[in-house]
């Protein structure tokens, strides 16, 4: 995003639009700081510029393109073809079978609107994952820019790069929970920013959700956010050469 300085007023009104205080006044024209931009493109989505200044130039093919597609709700990630920050996890879980009984999924939403990330911190999570072998969604953008996913770094060209939010997402074999959420807790302590964290998990036979209790005694204070699926979707996951077990889902 850019201003078009022969047509900027100075009014000042995208000023307050810019969920990352990017927009400022100087010299009776606004400005963009392109360090603090994550090309959301808000400030020209609202249409809050009485001239038209607001301009949006081509980041086709630059590193930069990254800050829109996990800013920008209407972009749309080149290798995936899915839009947003990461994927749908537990939302089709019934036909993916992304997280089955024993397992548990991991999301983590590094970022917020108003703060946003670098993937400089990004990388201080995945990095502090790496020794546990992760293996992370491939249908999920992040992982595209990891350079190896046995370091956990981000590739060079993107490590500067800054965005709203974007989502760290993996599974994990249930008896292993305690060792992720303990690398999770010791890395927190060292972001310049804020994430929230998921666990995905199935319900047994007896509609209840195990892992609940077991995060209560590691002391955390699990928000109940549920996503049930019917089961009416095919399933096209199997383990073993059988279908997954269970098709509904709670986060």
């Amino acid at each position: 995003m850019d201003i078009a300085s022969d047509r900027c007023i100075g009014c000042g009104q995208c000023v307050d639009y810019c969920p990352s205080g990017a927009i400022s006044l100087a010299d009776g024209m606004a400005t963009i700081d392109p360090v603090l931009c994550v090309e959301c493109g808000t400030c020209r989505r609202v249409q809050c510029c009485p001239v038209d200044a607001i301009v949006e130039s081509s980041l086709s093919g630059t590193p930069r393109a990254i800050r829109a597609f996990f800013s920008d709700p209407a972009a749309t990630h080149a290798e995936t073809r899915i839009p947003g920050r990461g994927t749908e996890e537990v939302k089709t879980n019934d036909v993916t079978g992304r997280v089955r009984p024993g397992w548990v999924g991991i999301g983590i939403e590094v970022g917020r609107p108003c703060l946003g990330t670098t993937l400089t911190e990004v990388e201080k999570i995945t990095t502090a994952l790496a020794p546990l072998g992760v293996r992370y969604e491939p249908n999920n953008p992040m992982t595209y820019l990891l350079e190896s996913q046995e370091t956990g770094r981000i590739k060079e060209e993107y490590r500067g790069e800054r965005v709203t939010s974007l989502i760290i997402e993996f599974t994990v074999e249930e008896r292993r929970l305690a060792e992720v959420l303990g690398v999770l807790r010791d890395v927190a302590g060292r972001l310049d920013t804020v994430f929230a964290l998921d666990v995905i998990a199935c319900f047994d036979g007896a509609g209840e959700l195990p892992v609940w209790d077991r995060l209560v005694e590691m002391g955390y204070r699990p928000r109940p956010n549920a996503k049930v699926n019917l089961g009416l979707g095919r399933p096209a996951a199997s383990a073993s050469g059988e279908l997954a077990a269970s098709g509904v889902s709670g986060r």
